[in-house]
């Protein structure tokens, strides 16, 4: 997604006395909530579906008209189901995306499906998204970038082209009338997409962080606006692949603008912020627009199930969540290609992670599994008790192999989730030895697979 090319950063600093890395930095119940979630999926559903010509960022002068729009099929239970397939537990529907269309019937401009011929005007993708996602046990979420509007001349970092204080003030007017209809029109939302981050008040934007606590406090906001309690990072990239380490805490949060570079990413764990990643990346890859948008004639861009396990095993095993990009078609549909590799890998992950060889948690710096014959070891999942904090710092796996133990790893960060991939060994046990923490360790669980 375009942010991600131009991302740049304003970093909020908080200076932290010498006795900081003892301070007690914890999860918020949505931040719990949110990591227990795992995978997600984001739709995207935009005019160049219909226009794929049309480039928001070239074309400064040229919008398609309202009238393109028509997925005269549109069934966002399908999209659901087929998320829910590979696993996904939330959703993320991209309301507005740089175009400036709006996938529900807006009353703070005249660009969106209301003057389209989608159910003649009347209909509203967001509340379709919102009732498949309940109907499903899915939770839902909404993009809600304000950081580009070509609809309104504006781009990263959501300021309008033209410099005008007038027209800066009417942009955000529109963004602040269409984030309270999006937050107040559909109930509690689970995660808020700031694409691009938050353009703070003294840099010309609006006043986003009262706005996002009076709607919608409890929503986790991903580069949400600085101050917010929720708030999750980037990982640097959009191939799901977390950094190593990748602490939940960190020594700032941020907001887009114009000014500093994203520095960071593997976090801090003794950082005065707890500020989790999310790994997000397209199911389609090399494909149109980044893979995030349809385009007729390129399933064959679909990830490999294999490719899509070692994204979650570089995302949700390095304690971040995954994010799965998932286009819908002209008729308004996942794809059916799609739909079938949203499966396969839905049934992979269930067969790789189904029946635990054994497991073990508590307190304590060691731990240990033993199987009763020898058994082919293919995953270790470590997971810390993170309502108490990220406690582990440096830690080592070993395997029992004929009455010795052999090191087969080492590492730091294990937070909700650490997995080990283990070259298929045939071992009799393992031992998980803690070598460095902050305070007591709190294992929630280690299974072996």
């Amino acid at each position: 997604m375009y942010s991600k090319q131009i991302f740049f950063l304003t970093v909020a600093v908080i200076l932290i006395s010498c006795n900081s890395s003892q301070k007690q930095i914890l999860p918020a119940k949505s931040h719990l909530e949110w990591s227990d979630a795992e995978i997600g999926a984001l739709f995207h559903l935009d005019v160049q579906v219909f226009e794929p010509e049309y480039k928001w960022r070239e074309t400064r002068d040229y919008q398609p008209d309202p009238s393109v729009f028509n997925p005269k099929q549109l069934n966002t239970d399908q999209w659901i189901k087929a998320a829910k397939s590979a696993g996904a537990t939330y959703a993320v529907l991209v309301a507005k995306y740089c175009s400036g269309f709006s996938l529900w019937p807006t009353k703070a401009h005249e660009y969106s499906v209301k003057n389209s011929p989608w159910k003649n005007g009347e209909g509203d993708v967001v509340k379709d998204f919102i009732a498949s996602c309940k109907e499903y046990g899915v939770k839902p979420g909404i993009y809600a970038s304000a950081s580009a509007n070509a609809y309104c001349h504006v781009d990263n970092p959501g300021l309008v082209l033209s410099g005008d204080s007038d027209e800066q003030k009417k942009y955000n007017q529109i963004v602040k009338a269409q984030l309270t209809e999006l937050w107040t029109q559909y109930g509690d939302l689970f995660e808020i997409w700031f694409d691009g981050g938050v353009l703070p008040p003294d840099k010309g934007g609006i006043e986003m962080l009262s706005l996002l606590e009076k709607y919608q406090p409890n929503a986790i906001a991903f580069q949400g606006p600085y101050g917010f309690a929720n708030n999750i990072r980037w990982v640097g990239n959009e191939n799901g692949v977390a950094p190593y380490p990748c602490w939940a805490r960190a020594d700032s949060t941020t907001s887009a603008t114009g000014l500093i570079q994203i520095k960071g990413l593997n976090g801090n764990p003794d950082g005065a912020f707890w500020c989790p990643g999310e790994a997000d990346f397209p199911l389609r890859e090399n494909a149109f627009q980044g893979g995030w948008f349809w385009h007729k004639g390129e399933d064959s861009t679909l990830r490999s199930v294999n490719d899509l396990m070692d994204r979650y095993i570089q995302s949700v095993g390095r304690n971040t969540n995954m994010l799965l990009g998932i286009v819908v078609d002209d008729r308004g549909l996942v794809p059916d290609a799609d739909v079938t590799r949203l499966a396969e890998f839905g049934n992979e992950l269930k067969s790789q992670f189904a029946e635990s060889l054994g497991s073990t948690g508590g307190k304590g710096n060691i731990f240990t599994v033993n199987f009763p014959s020898p058994q082919k070891l293919n995953y270790v999942v470590i997971e810390e008790d993170i309502s108490k904090g990220e406690r582990i710092r440096d830690y080592k796996l070993f395997v029992k192999q004929e009455e010795n133990w052999k090191q087969i790893s080492e590492g730091s960060c294990i937070g909700h989730k650490r997995i080990e991939k283990i070259p298929n060994l045939i071992t009799t046990g393992i031992k998980f030895e803690i070598t460095r923490a902050s305070g007591t360790p709190l294992i929630k669980e280690i299974n072996c697979y």
